[in-house]
């Protein structure tokens, strides 16, 4: 019986643990990857600010073809809207709601319960005539463990952002120019 008393109390002070750290740990996140496409910016923002020409270089389409998209909206810029399922991916929706070409878009995104962080896009010239691109998603997660939650953000979008970026810029690159 003591050995019982003992177990239980070492399971409390565990979670008492847990939880109050992840209490204290701050719940903003902040997810952001860059990379240098050799195109004007002008090309590659209205390649991201068409939502239905992620399909060409979505990180997530590429690892699971079976999401379903269903497009609403605009075809570009604000107010597009693409809304997906996916039994292995899941669902949510991203509608932009900034477009300041050929400077920035912003998207809102809702993953459920899951989350309603916002992404950005920014569009930066450089010296040889190409482009820094800057992918970055921000928000807060919710819930007691929140705090692990936005430590691992990073760790979990951020190579899928990074897969994304140098997809995007094979698309960009391989395009014929005008």
């Amino acid at each position: 019986m003591r050995i019982l008393k003992i177990a239980v109390l070492i399971i409390l002070a565990l979670s008492v643990l847990v939880f109050g750290v992840g209490a204290l740990l701050s719940k903003d996140f902040e997810v952001v990857r860059s990379i240098e496409i050799d195109a004007e910016p002008e090309v590659v923002f209205d390649e991201v600010n068409s939502l239905k020409k992620w399909n060409a270089w979505s990180p997530w389409i590429a690892r699971d073809p079976s999401i379903q998209n269903e497009y609403s909206g605009p075809d570009s810029g604000v107010g597009a809207t693409v809304a997906w399922t996916s039994e292995k991916s899941g669902s949510g929706t991203q509608t932009i709601t900034l477009s300041e070409r050929p400077d920035r878009i912003e998207t809102a995104l809702d993953f459920g319960d899951m989350g309603q962080p916002n992404a950005y896009w920014t569009f930066e010239p450089t010296t040889g005539g190409g482009t820094k691109v800057t992918w970055g998603m921000a928000g807060s997660a919710s819930g007691p463990l929140g705090g692990y939650f936005a430590k691992m953000m990073d760790g979990w979008v951020g190579k899928d952002y990074e897969d994304g970026l140098a997809r995007l810029k094979k698309v960009i690159e391989s395009a014929p120019t005008e």
